[in-house]
């Protein structure tokens, strides 16, 4: 009697309503999981529409293409003798729910909907589906006669159960039932399930990965068993990257680990596990014995079919691994460029244009693109023909083959520095010297300021001619034209995007990509609609301190020593006039608090969901020792004064990579008013009030605290 499994799980990267695409990649799973002898395939969550279809769920055009690829699946002699385990949408009673539909030889076994939705952060899945909330109970779902059609069948079981098959019970859980306090997985575990599987649609965040492998080893830690967890990849269509990491645990141990960041469109694991390993494991936890004689049991779903063979004695089984984990460098190197690839292949546009500052912010997403050459180049080599046949449609040369980045780098990112008189020599020289390092066709773009320096409409209009600005001049006139000359080089940024490629004989046009960090953002630091008004941002989720250390990192990986006198220089926006020659304006002066504030406080306000007033109280533990409470104040009130008088410029942010749960990204994540009372009066009453207290009962203690 056969007692080894071999199962698979994939992460594939699906793009929304790319219906006929994301048949063809389900089925291409489903191939490669047969020929390296599984039976049994797991996908990602909502695989046949693309997880992010987000309204378009409410349509019924989603609901029938649905059905059509489901159709067009079990119809295809590919699924033959292997369970297929798939995602999409199913309205059951006028009611739309998140499901797996598992299937077997042209039969459904089982339509299993989505218990615990996702509704928090950049998910929304409330607003579309309802949780199916009657636990181990199953009805009877009238299937659509195209599918009848096809199964012979009339009605499929439709609710919470398992299936048993002739070896062994496997039991469905879906992406965010893994994160809940009760997981499924452990009541099915004591009821007997010896595989859990999870499809996931789960997205990328900086420092998280380790988060997902815990859970998943953790599970089948305390309760035995196998875990196989699939997971979307890639760009489907807006601010999110989905970042892989399939994998397949058993009692505690990792035995496949897929990629986290790559450019293939399908990536299959497979395992092969003894079922003894499951049985044993749990023979000796007594605790799980007893709470698993006592568990109620689930519907069971009989299959006639084995995911073992019979002669299976001397079949290899798979070993344990360590999981390898990115450093945060590594992350912001990998996910933003891939993101920034599929973007850029799906939009069927000729390349990118950067306007590079010879500041950190842009020399980063300068380093993104080049490190997205690089990855196409990697991925070329090692066959992918997908890339392949991509790289040569933007290029529009059918002969052509990437092998070297920076000569890749030359084709796809067009850079320039839009010079003004407040321009220094040194930026200048840093963005050409970086354009030069990483291959781009570079453009400097002189007398910027000219286009300021008299603004006759403003004298015809309203009779009064603005005088030239001196160092450090302050108030309305000096911010207006600052403003200006920010927006005339948003204008010349996609002049240039529009023309580059016409210029040279080449049909199309190129993205614009903005680089303004989530610091910059949350405190409304950037004028509204310069040049941070993009296309896309492939930084805007980043902080400045994570870009600082991601430069310096690509001084190393990449050989680019122009990073080294753009890391270490101030930051600048350079629209003040230079003091002799010099730069005489700082971006942590103009904010008056330093860019690793800015951190403490996005994390504070966002994550840990505090106001001025809870803010003011954390900060005094966390700054005793460098800070008096009249000082903390002080600056809690002006980070608050400032961010929420420029939240309207979150409303016009440039779509951006999300990768902190701090950006406050006003589209889809951070949801909140953008007319606010900026003088904060009940509030900042409340922090005077402690502030006045904290001085009065113990002045003693604030001595020497500068």
């Amino acid at each position: 009697m056969g007692r080894k499994v071999t199962v698979a799980t994939c992460a594939l990267n699906q793009w929304a309503l790319d219906f006929e695409g994301n048949l063809q990649r389900i089925l291409k799973s489903i191939e490669i999981a047969k020929n390296r002898g599984a039976r049994y395939r797991l996908g990602p969550e909502l695989e046949i529409c693309g997880y992010g279809c987000w309204d378009h769920y409410y349509e019924s055009d989603t609901l029938l293409h649905s059905f059509q690829v489901l159709a067009a699946l079990l119809e295809s002699p590919v699924t033959q003798d292997i369970i297929c385990d798939v995602g999409m949408p199913v309205m059951h009673r006028n009611v739309r729910y998140n499901c797996r539909v598992i299937f077997l030889n042209r039969k459904i076994l089982l339509i299993r909907p989505k218990m615990a939705l996702a509704n928090e952060g950049n998910y929304r899945e409330l607003r579309w589906f309802t949780p199916w909330s009657r636990s181990r109970h199953t009805e009877e779902y009238l299937l659509p006669r195209m599918i009848q059609d096809l199964t012979k069948q009339e009605t499929a079981p439709f609710g919470d159960a398992v299936l048993a098959t002739w070896d062994t019970c496997i039991g469905s859980e879906i992406c965010e039932e893994l994160w809940t306090p009760h997981s499924p997985h452990i009541d099915m575990g004591l009821d007997g399930v010896e595989i859990i599987t999870n499809a996931s649609g789960s997205h990328h965040v900086l420092r998280k990965a380790n988060t997902r492998v815990d859970l998943v080893t953790m599970a089948t830690s305390k309760n035995g068993g196998i875990y196989l967890l699939a997971n979307q990849k890639g760009c489907d269509g807006d601010r999110l990257y989905y970042d892989g990491c399939a994998m397949i645990a058993m009692n505690g141990s990792v035995f496949a680990q897929g990629s986290q960041f790559s450019l293939d469109d399908v990536e299959v694991l497979t395992a092969t596990l003894d079922l003894e390993d499951v049985r044993s494991y749990r023979a000796e936890i007594s605790s799980r014995n007893l709470a698993a004689s006592r568990a109620s049991p689930y519907p069971r779903v009989k299959v006639d079919f084995a995911l073992s063979c019979h002669e299976d004695l001397l079949a290899p089984v798979s070993e344990p691994i360590e999981w390898k984990y990115h450093s945060p460098e590594e992350e912001i190197s990998l996910g933003p460029a891939c993101w920034l690839w599929d973007f850029l292949r799906r939009s069927q546009q000729g390349g990118f244009l950067l306007p590079l500052s010879g500041g950190v912010d842009s020399a980063a997403t300068a380093c993104l693109v080049y490190s997205m050459c690089c990855q196409v180049c990697k991925s070329v080599r090692s066959g992918n023909q997908e890339v392949l046949a991509d790289v040569r449609t933007i290029m529009n040369q059918i002969s052509y083959t990437p092998q070297d980045p920076r000569d890749l780098c030359g084709r796809i990112l067009t850079t320039c520095y839009m010079a003004s008189k407040n321009s220094s020599q040194e930026t200048c020289t840093r963005a050409r010297e970086l354009a030069q390092q990483i291959g781009s066709p570079h453009h400097v773009i002189h007398n910027v300021g000219k286009r300021v320096s008299a603004p006759s409409l403003f004298v015809a209009r309203l009779g009064r001619r603005p005088l030239g600005v001196g160092v450090g001049a302050q108030g309305a006139l000096g911010q207006s034209l600052q403003n200006v000359q920010a927006r005339i080089r948003m204008v010349l940024a996609y002049l240039f995007a529009q023309l580059s490629l016409w210029s040279r004989g080449i049909r199309g046009g190129l993205l614009v990509l903005g680089s303004a960090n989530v610091d910059e953002s949350l405190l409304g630091y950037l004028t509204k609609y310069d040049c941070s008004s993009a296309d896309i941002n492939p930084i805007g989720g980043i902080s400045k301190t994570d870009l600082r250390a991601f430069v310096q990192f690509c001084i190393e990986r990449f050989q680019l020593t122009a990073l080294q006198s753009i890391v270490s220089a101030p930051a600048t926006a350079e629209l003040e006039p230079l003091a002799d020659g010099q730069v005489s304006q700082t971006d942590e002066e103009d904010m008056g608090m330093t860019y690793a504030e800015l951190s403490v406080y996005g994390k504070l306000r966002k994550v840990a969901k505090m106001g001025p007033y809870s803010m003011f109280c954390k900060l005094l533990g966390m700054w005793r020792h460098v800070c008096t409470p009249r000082q903390v104040a002080d600056r809690v009130k002006r980070f608050f004064t400032k961010h929420s008088m420029n939240r309207h410029k979150m409303t016009t942010l440039t779509p951006a990579y999300h990768a902190e749960n701090y950006s406050p990204e006003d589209n889809r994540f951070d949801l909140r008013p953008f007319l606010y009372n900026t003088s904060w009066p009940w509030q900042f009453r409340c922090i005077e009030n402690q502030v006045l207290q904290l001085e009065r009962a113990a002045p003693q203690s604030l001595d020497g605290v500068d």
